[in-house]
């Protein structure tokens, strides 16, 4: 049952000054905003607030502001109750009593995850069209640009990423084996053989010969051949948890078909590069992380990153008002028209000017096309420096 607030008072309300209970001048002007009930349609529309069912959720004013907070603060979920839990104005911030249990860490956590990203977008489409209104954005301008959200992954390798397939079936198998031994008969534990295999590559790039780039794609084939005898052994496991009722054995075969497929598209991967195939498109990096993919944006610290690339569209008042988040690596100049477009759905009119880097030349002449009026050009072809670039 959804619960959107705390109604009732407590003493303590009643008891602390009014000098302590005002907030600072920043969190009162967003104390202010939260008030408004824009903030709490988008959780009624995902769960609906007639039903009595179940037992109530974390009030919604209050995760609300613990969420602020913690991207304000940029805290972990630990650390903001923790401050949170310490602070008088934090907790009157948040609607918190002084005397109320902080919710523990992993209530907000989950509650992340149920409301999801489709909550977040449209609470950010209600923060704008509320500073709009108050005329505090001014959206005449729009700044679009590209950059990279780097994944929490290891630097992949083949043979490593194979070692996370093998741990995770291994695990799995493990699991299953708890609660229907028969299931897991015969299957065995590799995850020892293959880190020793992964030890050895280090050891053999430590000579970094042409003979040790050889050597270490004979080593990834023996990762292979040890991946491809465990992913067959789980096969086995999953076809004998179809004879088996039991529930918690259902639902571990389920994870277990997934990570069989992901690593199955691994050691097809592994395959194509110790074949001599080294660009593979729409590589994956990551298991954990399978849309992860390998991005260049030509940066001198960084030759190649891992994870997603973003579009981040921004007004001339300084407030991102859009952003897109891609897999893989698209050109710059195929997302100029999207941006204009958010741009135009979100206030209603084109912006007048619009500024980019040069990666985005391509699409200039098409901005009018599609409905902006350009009377500022910011755009400058690729290969070509503006004036007054490297001293000139």
């Amino acid at each position: 049952m959804l619960k959107l607030r705390d109604e009732q008072l407590t003493l303590w309300d009643t008891i602390l000054p009014e000098e302590i209970r005002k907030l600072p001048a920043e969190l009162a002007i967003i104390d202010e905003l939260l008030d408004d009930e824009s903030f709490l349609q988008p959780f009624m529309e995902k769960h609906p607030t007639k039903t009595k069912m179940g037992r109530p959720t974390y009030p919604i004013e209050k995760y609300l502001r613990l969420m602020v907070l913690k991207r304000k603060y940029n805290l972990g979920y630990e650390s903001l109750i923790k401050e949170v839990g310490d602070s008088i104005t934090w907790r009157l911030f948040c609607r918190i009593a002084i005397d109320e249990p902080m919710p523990d860490p992993s209530t907000l956590i989950y509650a992340r995850k149920r409301y999801g990203d489709e909550v977040v977008e449209q609470l950010n489409e209600a923060l704008l069209h509320k500073l709009k209104e108050k005329a505090v954005l001014k959206h005449r301008k729009l700044r679009t640009d590209t950059t990279v959200v780097e994944s929490d992954i290891h630097h992949p390798t083949d043979a490593t990423l194979l070692q996370d397939g093998v741990k995770v079936i291994t695990h799995l198998v493990r699991k299953i084996r708890q609660v229907a031994s028969h299931a897991a008969q015969g299957f065995e534990d590799r995850t020892a053989e293959i880190k020793e295999k992964i030890l050895s590559i280090a050891k053999v790039l430590r000579r970094r010969s042409r003979e040790s780039w050889e050597e270490v794609d004979r080593i990834t084939e023996s990762v292979i051949e040890v991946t491809e005898a465990v992913v067959e052994q789980a096969n086995a496991v999953v076809a004998k948890i179809r004879e088996t009722g039991k529930r918690m054995a259902q639902q571990s075969k389920g994870r277990l078909q997934t990570a069989i497929t992901l690593t199955g598209q691994l050691i097809r991967q592994a395959k194509q590069v110790v074949s001599g195939t080294r660009v593979i498109p729409d590589r994956i990096v990551s298991f954990f992380d399978p849309e992860a993919r390998p991005i260049k944006k030509g940066k001198l610290a960084k030759g190649t990153e891992f994870g997603y690339k973003v579009r981040i569209d921004e007004t001339e008042s300084g407030f991102i008002t859009g952003y897109a988040v891609y897999n893989g690596n698209p050109a710059d100049d195929e997302l100029l028209i999207p941006a204009v477009k958010a741009h135009i759905e979100t206030f209603g009119v084109a912006p007048t000017a619009v500024a980019t880097d040069r990666g985005f030349f391509q699409q200039e002449k098409r901005i009018g096309s599609d409905g902006a009026r350009r009377q500022t050009g910011q755009l400058t072809p690729k290969g070509q420096e503006r004036p007054g670039e490297n001293g000139t």
